[in-house]
């Protein structure tokens, strides 16, 4: 046998492992990608989030969100990319933006695709509605896609909705996350933590010279549908964690002497697993000292952990809906939230809070929303 006949039998025997790795290694999870990822109103592509920053008065609201776009559109340093109409009094803002988003970039290639987009703010008092439409994809400079035509459910999934199309799939993939991305920067510049992981927090400021920004409503204190986050006076953009990776990894923190079993943690790095047992776990407020005494309810509206920027406090919002006793809140002081992972029957992490007085009077009806100074927080080892 010589050397060439070896080579190519060399070659041929090791072409399918190599086929095999490169496709184990494209396989992705595409579960946050799948039906409804891209919503539709009145057959539109539309992105929506919802944030109620309680205490925020609607001019407040309008000047954060003011600022926000203008810096957010201009970073790409394109005159394009900017707003376009505004009204203090209604509390509306619109704006337009043209940025490239990257599929794949190489010291030999790229692939990527210049997006058009409109965003929209309507602020209210205690509340801010951002919407993302009118999508619009220019690749190779020739060809034009409207995201109606491209990524929505019809065309972009298969008939059974389970898995993506493959040649549309980066598509879909990296409006979501532009999506989503556009929606944490909000939540940043209400005061929320950005919890996006910290190689994508690089890449933010990297980009951004001047302001690092950020799926009901997001309660900064509300809830909204799938994969919709919630944020109150600054919550936590949260994003969306896996029930099974809920359990919290031990932090670092002292041992509790009240609560053994648990470890106090530094009220200036709350771990991220916190946020997410706020978001996907199960919460139970507790009014009262004596454990045979005392009233335990859930926070049935919503709940978020955020910093409220007129105290410089790390607090957490708890929202109550119309149909729930609220009594006992009203008259305590302070309260327990108690943070269960899925299927756990001991909290994963409990917090002592102390309420702060509301600045509004709830009306008849509507949910109720509140604020309680964070004072300690525990976690079980």
């Amino acid at each position: 046998m010589n050397k060439f006949t070896i080579l190519f039998l060399t070659l041929f025997l090791s072409l399918p492992m190599a086929m095999k790795a490169a496709s184990a290694k494209e396989k992705k999870d595409d579960t946050r990608y799948l039906a409804g990822a891209v919503p539709e109103v009145e057959g539109k592509v539309v992105f929506s989030k919802e944030f109620q920053i309680p205490g925020m008065s609607q001019a407040q609201i309008y000047d954060t969100m003011t600022k926000w776009m203008d810096e957010r559109l201009k970073e790409n340093q394109n005159i394009d990319s900017r707003i376009v109409f505004s009204d203090e009094a209604k509390g509306t803002i619109a704006g337009i933006g043209e940025e490239w988003i990257v599929f794949k970039s190489s010291a030999l290639s790229l692939d990527r695709t210049l997006m058009n987009y409109q965003i929209t703010v309507t602020c209210k008092p205690g509340n801010c509605l951002v919407e993302l439409e009118k999508l619009r994809f220019t690749y190779r400079e020739t060809e034009k896609y409207k995201a109606e035509e491209w990524i929505t459910d019809k065309y972009a999934l298969n008939k059974t909705k389970t898995k993506l199309i493959r040649g549309l799939a980066k598509w879909r993939r990296k409006t979501v996350d532009f999506a989503d991305d556009l929606f944490m920067d909000v939540a940043v510049a209400f005061g929320a933590p950005d919890t996006r992981p910290k190689t994508e927090k690089k890449k933010k400021e990297e980009q951004k010279p001047s302001i690092i920004t950020a799926a009901g409503p997001i309660v900064i204190s509300g809830a909204d549908k799938k994969t919709d986050v919630k944020v109150t006076t600054g919550e936590p953009a949260q994003t969306t964690v896996p029930a099974a990776t809920l359990t919290p990894a031990t932090p670092a923190g002292k041992a509790s002497a009240d609560m053994p079993g648990y470890i106090e943690i530094d009220l200036k790095q709350i771990p991220s697993e916190v946020y997410a047992l706020m978001g996907s776990g199960k919460l139970v407020i507790s009014i009262g000292k004596d454990e045979f005494n005392m009233t335990n309810m859930t926070a049935n509206a919503g709940s978020a952990l955020g910093y409220h920027y007129q105290l410089g406090k790390a607090v957490a919002y708890c929202t109550l809906s119309p149909d729930q006793a609220y009594d006992a809140i009203e008259k305590a002081d302070s309260y327990t939230l108690k943070l269960y992972a899925p299927n756990q029957t001991t909290p994963s992490a409990v917090i002592e809070c102390k309420k702060i007085p509301s600045q509004t009077t709830p009306q008849a009806g509507q949910p109720r929303t509140y604020v309680g100074e964070i004072v300690k927080l525990l976690m079980k080892k």
